[in-house]
């Protein structure tokens, strides 16, 4: 949105609609390498909008490194792989000095962490003390390596994985490193249609994606859509959600307010994809799961997941 746009105004929604085109162009870009999957790629992307991390949960081989490298090809972003192992050291994620003899001085050799789309794959196979240096990376948008700050540049955002099935040799990602991901998706299996395609097409490699945006227009939509309008009846709505998992008694423990901030900012992205410059109810029921459901633990291990029983229980403004 230009700053003359004020939210609601003819100007604003406009540049919102034109905006809404750009994305629907970076979703059919990353459609073509990851099939059959159009609501996850939207909530991936809105999770990138809302200037957010994003953790899927899932299966090996379902396409979790497929969607992350293609998000960084159509948005023009530099990316880096960080494959988590027992081994792995806070210096091979954050970098490291070396001792150059010809100019008698140390140089630092930046980490992958310096990448602006960062994928931290198996994150919980790494040790604790491994996670926390990401952990300070994904928090503070900074390192600190040998004593000495070091800034990360913009956009920032880490895409880590994990497998919900194997747990042998892993380290359960602590409530604190959970909290710092916007959002939490799986992909599944493919619909039958999607998994054709992919058996049709064989083992063949795809040649990279052309991008379709850069980084100043990421930096551009972000900006967008943290002015998308919510207003009081939406925000109310928020209130109530975040206020239920606090009084029902039902969950170990209720939302913090950074959850209620994660899941406004969620839907302004999700609005901003529609070409929208104002957030409706169902803005934040759509990414409700995503937003809540690693954020919550229910103390009678029921059936439905904490997303479904707030939509049961609080009712739509």
């Amino acid at each position: 949105m230009t700053p003359s746009a004020s939210a609601g105004s003819p100007a604003a929604r406009a540049a919102d609609t034109a905006i809404g085109a750009e994305l629907a162009d970076v979703q059919r870009a990353v459609a073509s390498r990851v099939f059959g999957k159009a609501e996850r790629i939207r909530l991936a992307l809105a999770c990138l909008l809302a200037d957010g991390h994003l953790l899927i949960e899932d299966v090996p081989g379902v396409g979790k490194t497929t969607l992350a490298h293609s998000l960084a090809q159509a948005l023009g972003l530099t990316f880096s792989r960080i494959q988590f192992t027992s081994d792995l050291m806070p210096s091979d994620i954050l970098g490291v000095s070396v001792y150059d003899r010809n100019a008698a001085a140390f140089h630092f050799n930046a980490g992958p962490i310096f990448a602006q789309l960062v994928l931290a794959d198996e994150v919980n196979r790494a040790s604790p003390r491994t996670q926390s240096a990401l952990l300070e990376a994904m928090a503070e948008r900074q390192v600190t390596i040998e004593g000495r700050t070091r800034t990360l540049g913009t956009p920032f955002a880490v895409i880590a994985t994990q497998n919900p099935v194997d747990h042998s040799g892993t380290f359960a990602l602590p409530d604190s490193q959970l909290d710092r991901f916007l959002m939490r998706i799986d992909l599944g299996y493919p619909p039958d249609s999607a998994e054709r395609r992919l058996l049709a097409e064989g083992s063949r490699r795809p040649p990279p994606l052309a991008p379709v945006a850069d980084t100043a227009a990421l930096l551009r939509w972000q900006q967008a859509a943290a002015a998308v309008h919510t207003r009081d009846a939406v925000i109310d709505y928020l209130l109530q959600l975040v206020g239920f998992t606090r009084r029902s008694g039902v969950f170990e423990q209720g939302l913090s307010p950074r959850a209620g901030l994660a899941l406004r900012r969620a839907a302004q992205a999700w609005a901003l994809i529609d070409g929208r410059d104002f957030v409706m109810p169902e803005d934040v029921q759509a990414v409700l799961p995503a937003v809540v459901d690693h954020r919550l633990t229910r103390r009678d291990a029921g059936d439905s997941r904490a997303s479904a029983l707030l939509r049961e229980q609080v009712g739509v403004i």
